[in-house]
């Protein structure tokens, strides 16, 4: 048996195709039955979340696996699998652990060095454990996945590299301001009482939000939040619970507002949440993205093409101040400057005649510095740069007879938008608000899709390095133990077979010496067992050891084969110990 994962992510799928394949509560345990009922697969367990569908697998068939589970996860996503399968991934025995561990430290999180999947994959174990999908393998693989995470996060700084989705949200939603300046003194509205939902609001109420109201489907869990958050000894922020259909009014109170429910449509409408920000909205008030300049570049104009025109716009700007133009074919009047124009750029030969671009070329060539004007020191490329470019215009000149002239459309200015009033995280997949409210007036949303957006260029720290060698010991170790387990039970099958052995001859022995006294007799049985015990001893250890490394996993076979074990023995001796281990791990039924 081999452990096999499919799935898909934030990594290999849009943010639209993630929400329509999201996987609601009973559509993961419908998942997982229908899992281990199919006949490549003996163990399942689902890891769910807002940026990942993964169904992990124990098979013993690689490509009926493979096509069994991506059938499946078609299935329950409710996306055909010809419009899934180029958005999913295959992971397979140690790369489908390198995986599973990479994830729980953080690694393949959208947010590198986030903490939460450790609760997440906890949970995706212990909803296995109730309904008897996970075995030994991956019962053992969950579990030590746990533990690597945890390692990551308490010997390395991985916690520095990332954050948890809810404040690397917050900080997208205040434009890179400190979250504790943005936040203090707001009226939060919390959607939802999940652990995500339950974490944003722990994490606004230490940011200094002075009130938070809690809105959720079920009325004791928004009830209990509220009094967590209100009890809450390092925070001083009044908190009170309603029920959902208090949201519209509540809404139009808030500043933030942070979603994360369960639900399969939408929570909050455009409608709504223009609604919500009607009549507040501060009028000649831009927001941080409102009045940009256009992009001007180094030595380009934004003016008339013609260097003659833009000599009506430019300052005298020799290298060396007034009268240091002498030998510039430009001729450039002593008036104000335009910005972003160089004597020295291309946009200023535009349109020069080859003989003067010649000599403009000279003049290049002997500028001892940069310009200066009204306006301040120009930005200029370097002239011997310049230079080269010039006469390869001056070669093009000589076949033209004149450089084109080069004409740039006039910018068009951004209408300035008023500041926001309300700010919306959308932590849900699927999501929650309408993706319109983007271009509400007034309003600044922050979802799964703008936030994969922006992690995409988020700096990861040293410490994710180090964090990659603790994954790549923890898989090396973990699948040694596996492949060392692997050939327990043929080891233990020998074992017995060696003790029957044993048992015949010394009944055998007692048959023919009927005389022999209890003393004699156990002496004898003892020696026998010795003998038997040493020559066995060297074989097993070093076949156990032999089985550790990579492709050790022959060595079962050939132990079987030498010794003429019978394989429904050993088959025997596995079903019992994951009885015995899966007993253990998965508590009450």
């Amino acid at each position: 048996m081999s452990l096999l994962v499919v799935g898909l992510s934030h990594r290999s799928a849009p943010v639209s195709v993630l929400e329509r394949a999201a996987l609601h509560l009973d559509a993961q345990v419908k998942l997982l039955q229908d899992t281990v009922a199919a006949e490549p697969a003996t163990e399942a367990a689902v890891l769910a979340t807002c940026n990942r569908i993964e169904l992990y697998a124990d098979v013993d068939k690689f490509h009926a696996g493979v096509a069994e589970l991506s059938t499946l996860l078609a299935q329950h996503s409710g996306v055909g699998l010809e419009e899934l399968t180029p958005y999913l991934y295959v992971h397979y025995e140690d790369r489908a652990v390198h995986h599973l561990f990479s994830v729980a430290c953080g690694l393949d999180s959208m947010v590198v060095g986030e903490g939460q999947i450790l609760g997440q994959i906890k949970d995706s174990l212990a909803k296995a454990q109730d309904l008897h999908t996970a075995g030994r393998l991956l019962n053992d693989l969950f579990q030590q996945a746990l533990r690597v995470g945890k390692r990551a996060h308490s010997e390395t700084g991985i916690d520095r590299a990332g954050q948890s989705l809810v404040t690397f949200g917050l900080e997208q939603l205040s434009l890179g301001a400190d979250v504790q300046e943005w936040a203090r003194g707001k009226k939060a509205l919390v959607i939802g009482a999940g652990s995500m939902s339950s974490l944003a609001a722990a994490t606004l109420a230490r940011a200094g939000v002075a009130e938070i109201v809690v809105a959720n489907r079920t009325g004791e869990r928004a009830e209990r939040l509220a009094q967590i958050l209100s009890d809450g000894d390092d925070t001083d922020v009044l908190a009170r619970a309603v029920p959902m259909n208090a949201v519209p009014g509540e809404l139009t109170r808030a500043d933030v507002v942070v979603s994360c429910t369960g639900a399969t449509g939408l929570v909050l409408t455009a409608e709504a949440v223009a609604s919500a920000v009607r009549g507040r909205i501060a009028e000649g008030t831009p927001d941080a993205a409102a009045g940009r300049k256009p992009d001007a570049r180094p030595g380009a104009a934004d003016g008339p093409a013609h260097p003659r025109a833009a000599q009506a716009g430019t300052a005298a700007r020799g290298p060396a101040g007034a009268g240091a133009d002498e030998n510039c074919p430009l001729d450039l009047p002593a008036v104000q400057a335009a910005p972003g124009f160089s004597v020295l750029g291309e946009a200023a030969v535009a349109g020069m005649p080859a003989a003067e671009l010649e000599q403009h070329a000279a003049w290049v060539d002997n500028a001892p510095g940069p310009q200066t004007s009204a306006a301040g020191p120009a930005t200029v490329l370097d002239p011997a740069e310049e230079a080269e470019a010039i006469a390869a215009l001056a070669a093009l000149a000589a076949t033209v007879g004149r450089i084109p002239e080069r004409r740039k459309p006039e910018p068009v200015a951004e209408a300035p938008r008023p500041a926001p009033v309300l700010f919306v995280l959308d932590l849900a997949m699927p999501r929650d608000v309408d993706a319109a409210a983007h271009r509400l007036t007034g309003v600044r949303l922050v979802d799964i899709e703008s936030l994969a957006e922006a992690s995409a260029d988020a700096p990861m720290a040293a410490d994710v390095d180090q964090v990659r060698r603790i994954v790549a010991d923890e898989v090396a170790a973990f699948g040694a133990a596996l492949r060392a387990a692997h050939i327990t039970p043929t080891v233990v099958a020998l074992r017995t077979m060696a003790a029957d052995v044993v048992a015949g001859e010394i009944a055998r022995l007692e048959g023919r010496l009927p005389g022999l006294d209890d003393k004699h007799r156990a002496e004898i049985t003892q020696t026998v067992k010795r003998v038997v015990d040493k020559l066995l001893h060297a074989p097993t250890v070093r076949v156990k050891q032999l089985a550790a490394e990579p492709g050790g996993a022959g060595y079962a076979d050939a132990l079987r084969t030498l010794f003429d074990l019978d394989q429904e023995t050993v088959a025997a001796v596995s079903r019992a110990d994951n009885d015995s281990e899966n007993s253990k791990n998965r508590g009450p039924a």
